[in-house]
């Protein structure tokens, strides 16, 4: 494989600015992409811009609206888009009995609906491509129940959902649509897990941190690193066989 696989290809992340969007920007910008970064937070997307020459766009999901104009402006500083990386999410927790509509509206509002609308947004795009992409940051969540976030685990099983039915659509193009399902991944959105797992139960940072990263079977949280390499690798052309599927990184909970 060329070090330089993606040269000239524009590839959208949304949440590009910190996690796994940020790894993914750091991978896909070194073998050549051109990057687009799309967050809510303008500072964490611009540092992540610097560090990669991608260009940084403010842009809150839940608004369609400022959908279709972040993408719109990153097409005319980039191009077409070719490669989309959907990671924008947010996570929440409550005993199912205390769950609110609200709550459960934002977090399918975010995680599900959002990707619904950035994929309708770039899919014209994406059809064009000689070997477009459309990756899906899901969870193992979209496999599994998961207690104390019946709304997280529905709005991930909802997001595998939508990657299989338009890689099942697009099947005879050049577009492939996957997702990946990482377990708890070392990232800024697990500190605020060990947070509200403390928050909820009174237990110290340190054995809350220490039960969400036994919830992994590794018994050690996901490098988002990794995570971004399996991101670069769907992305590449000679990947265009890999289509439909649910890629898990959680250290063999899932087995």
């Amino acid at each position: 494989m060329s070090d330089r696989a993606l040269e000239g290809r524009h590839a959208l992340i949304t949440g590009g600015g910190t996690g796994i969007g940020a790894a993914a920007a750091i991978e896909l910008g070194n073998a050549g992409a051109k990057l687009s970064l799309l967050g809510r937070r303008m500072a964490p997307i611009q540092h992540t811009a610097v560090r990669t020459g991608g260009t940084a766009f403010q842009c809150d999901v839940t608004e369609a609206g400022a959908i279709e104009q972040a993408f719109d402006e990153a097409r005319a500083a980039n191009g077409p888009i070719d490669l989309l990386v959907v990671n924008a999410g947010i996570a929440e927790s409550a005993p199912f009995h205390k769950m609110t509509r609200e709550s459960w509206d934002r977090i399918i509002g975010t995680n599900l609906t959002a990707a619904f609308e950035c994929a309708r947004a770039a899919i014209g795009d994406l059809l064009k491509s000689e070997n477009g992409r459309l990756v899906f940051i899901a969870s193992v969540a979209s496999i599994r129940g998961v207690p104390y976030a019946a709304h997280y685990a529905a709005s991930k099983h909802g997001l595998l959902g939508l990657s299989r039915s338009l890689a099942a659509e697009y099947a005879k193009t050049n577009l492939t649509v996957n997702a990946v399902c990482p377990g708890y991944v070392d990232t800024p959105m697990t500190d605020q897990s060990v947070a509200r797992v403390s928050e909820i139960t009174g237990r110290s940072e340190e054995d809350s941190r220490g039960a969400i990263t036994n919830m992994n079977a590794s018994g050690r949280l996901v490098d988002p690193d990794a995570i971004a390499k399996i991101i670069l690798m769907l992305c590449l052309p000679l990947s265009r066989d890999i289509n439909g599927a649910a890629i898990t990184i959680d250290g063999g909970t899932s087995a």
